[in-house]
């Protein structure tokens, strides 16, 4: 099973262009994860740490079956059981993470009577939780939304990244359907809405990405992420022949109230090759691992959201991108098994200088899994 299996977690409590080994420290053991390299698990005022540890490692999880949501402080080292959730997969957890103050802890859990996912709101110094009527894949930056695909459904398009519910007690989306799509919970009130549907997106987005039959197909969105001002959002959709076949897919943007929708990378672009889209910090530009030219291998490029402007920005591609988030030129990234391994099986830390085109390994790791996105 493809997957990412994390036995320990290190935090580089370092400037970001300024890691040693006397700067690294490890603050857990034992199946832990942190969400996903777009968000971090540390507390907004850095204090603490969130995590979630798996009740095992060797197999696919099961429905019903729960894991740990915990918290670190990072000056004492003491460690926290703050919750119990059954909403979890391998990839992600149970996408653990911080709205805008320490207070303000999300997570998925599942109600395994109803079995039905929802996410908690919890302040995990008096153990207050709100169960909300939605699910979260990732919360608006100042913690007021909770963005979200159907993560019940989303073992569907892509193993790793939602919540296990009896098979069933799902269903398969045959066609674009109007009933699945892209949902906001409102953290105070708990409430949930859909945003827009797969059929909206694929009747209004701009390069159209109709097909001429589409009900033969299975539709689905894979992941939600806000861009840093919290102004849009994006989603990737993704559809495959019913009964198994390639798949094909896009990414795409809208405004945050589902309006201007935008086929950023289109699903012949993405055929070559390519995976880990996300937001830059102007949130106006995407970057994604993509292959884009006539040589093996990915490069790192920039698109606008609307899907104009794109350029290569470095080569050799991998792992997982991330741009300095106060602009600066720097991107640091990690890569896959296979991509760039050393003769003894590690994968590197990539910091990548844009200014120079150079790139320093400031660190290495054994990478369990050749999963891509």
């Amino acid at each position: 099973m493809k997957r990412i299996l994390l036995t320990a977690l290190f935090i580089f409590c370092c400037n970001f262009l300024q890691l040693s080994a006397q700067t690294v420290r490890m603050i857990s053991t034992g199946k832990v994860i942190h969400r996903f390299f777009d968000t971090s698990p540390i507390s907004p005022s850095g204090k603490y740490v969130a995590l979630f540890r798996f009740p095992y490692d060797d197999h696919a999880p099961k429905a019903g079956d729960s894991g740990e949501v915990i918290l670190i402080n990072l000056k004492t080292g003491k460690e926290k059981v703050v919750a119990i959730s059954r909403g979890w997969e391998m990839q992600l957890g149970a996408n653990v993470q911080w709205g805008n103050t320490d207070q303000q802890l999300f997570f998925n859990d599942v109600d395994t009577i109803a079995w039905k996912g929802f996410a908690v709101c919890l302040n995990p110094f008096n153990g207050k939780a709100r169960r909300m009527e939605g699910t979260v894949f990732m919360a608006s930056p100042d913690g007021k939304k909770l963005g979200s695909y159907n993560l019940e459904k989303s073992s569907y398009a892509q193993v790793g990244y939602g919540v296990i519910i009896p098979k069933a007690q799902n269903s398969r989306n045959i066609g674009p359907v109007e009933n699945d799509g892209i949902f906001i919970t409102d953290a105070a009130s708990g409430k949930c809405s859909q945003l827009v549907s797969i059929k909206d997106i694929y009747l209004k987005t701009i390069p159209s990405i109709a097909i001429k039959d589409p009900e033969n197909y299975e539709y689905y969105c894979f992941q939600v992420k806000w861009n840093p001002q919290g102004t849009r959002l994006l989603t990737t959709v993704q559809w495959s022949p019913k009964g198994g076949g390639e798949r094909k897919r896009t990414v795409i943007t809208m405004n945050a109230d589902g309006s201007d929708i935008h086929t950023a990378i289109t699903a012949e672009q993405w055929a070559k090759g390519g995976h880990h889209i996300n937001w830059m910090p102007d949130g106006e530009y995407l970057s994604m691992n993509l292959d884009v030219d006539e040589k093996k291998g990915l490069e790192i490029i920039t698109v606008k959201y609307d899907g104009r402007d794109m350029q290569t920005v470095y080569s050799p591609g991998s792992g997982h991108p991330s741009y300095h988030p106060k602009g600066l030129p720097y991107i640091i990234t990690d890569a896959y098994a296979g991509e760039m391994n050393t003769n003894d099986g590690k994968s590197p830390i990539r910091l990548i200088d844009l200014r120079t085109k150079t790139e320093q390994a400031v660190g290495y790791s054994f990478f369990a899994s050749d999963y891509q996105l």
